[in-house]
């Protein structure tokens, strides 16, 4: 169920972008195999470059493998999602899978404004933003402040101008040493 709604969605995204269908089409019939772990998901593209479910038997022209933080990549990080993918096949249906997948967006505000209206849609993608920015903002300030209460009100880690102090203190010694000892082999001390 969950890779026939994730399909639908890659086929909706797919639908409002020309551009993409056309540079799947002279790849109908092909079978690509997604794998993230054990679940493994053969799609076949089909002759309007869009994507159906192909058979598990199927030969695959590529595979792709997934890590397994693919889902946190794909929504904080797409492009670390792809370059972490491993890919096995033909070069030039990986490339037109890696190229359509980088570039394809979705327009939530289109899909929005069909429910909506365009006013309406706007208005609550631009408020969602705002809600997102705000956790955002809000989740740097509390590390900032445990960042600086563990470094200047108790404590618990070194901050870097000390440590860069302490490496040059413990330079200027070994210096001193290196001096002591060369001018105690020059006196003829031991």
């Amino acid at each position: 169920m969950l890779t026939g709604t994730a399909l639908n969605f890659v086929n909706h995204l797919l639908g409002g972008e020309a551009w993409a269908r056309t540079r799947l089409q002279p790849f109908a019939g092909q079978t690509a195999r997604l794998s993230l772990g054990a679940l493994v998901i053969p799609v076949t593209i089909t002759s309007n470059g869009l994507f159906e479910r192909g058979e598990q038997s199927a030969s695959a022209a590529v595979t792709i493998a997934l890590p397994a933080d693919a889902p946190v990549r794909a929504l904080a990080d797409r492009s670390s999602l792809l370059a972490a993918a491993h890919i096995a096949g033909s070069a030039k249906l990986a490339e037109a899978l890696g190229f359509v997948f980088r570039n394809l967006r979705w327009d939530a505000e289109d899909d929005l404004a069909r429910l909506i209206g365009d006013v309406a849609a706007r208005r609550v993608l631009l408020g969602g933003r705002q809600f997102v920015q705000w956790h955002r903002q809000r989740a740097k300030n509390l590390a900032r402040n445990v960042a600086e209460y563990l470094t200047e009100e108790s404590p618990a880690i070194a901050r870097r101008a000390d440590i860069e102090h302490f490496c040059r203190a413990v330079d200027s010694v070994r210096d001193d040493c290196a001096h002591v000892e060369n001018r105690m082999r020059i006196m003829g001390i031991r």
